[in-house]
């Protein structure tokens, strides 16, 4: 059983930065794909970037690509999203998520092991 919790977010301009840590605890983190899902007031939870097991494939949706970098530390088991350039759609509680299959992460069909979120809130 693996227990994932975030922490680092809180409220930031517009603009501004923020990074996000997920660690892990429970299992063998290097077995698992881990990934970033959002969810915004009113809307569905949503895919944000997903990291293979060693961190050689990464895998963004379009509306963060070349602002948000995923990366992962398997000696600390940790995860992280450095988020730069926040804008105000960005504002969403942010979850960490790990899988067996790094696929079931970027196609959003499953997760094991989820976290229970950490809000994000972006003011102009």
């Amino acid at each position: 059983q693996v227990q994932l919790a975030e922490s680092g977010g809180g409220l930031v301009q517009a603009g501004g930065s923020l990074r996000l840590s997920c660690a892990a605890s429970g299992g063998t983190f290097g077995d698992y794909a881990l990934g970033w899902f959002r969810q915004a007031p009113g809307k569905e939870r949503r895919l944000v970037a997903v990291v293979s097991w060693n961190g050689a494939n990464r895998y963004y949706v379009d509306s963060v690509k070349g602002r948000f970098t995923i990366s992962r530390d398997n000696q600390k088991n940790t995860m992280f999203l450095q988020m730069n350039n926040l804008n105000l759609e960005d504002t969403a509680v942010y979850y960490c998520a790990a899988s067996n299959l790094y696929t079931s992460l970027v196609e959003g069909i499953r997760a094991d092991y989820w976290g229970r979120g950490t809000q994000v809130t972006v003011s102009s």
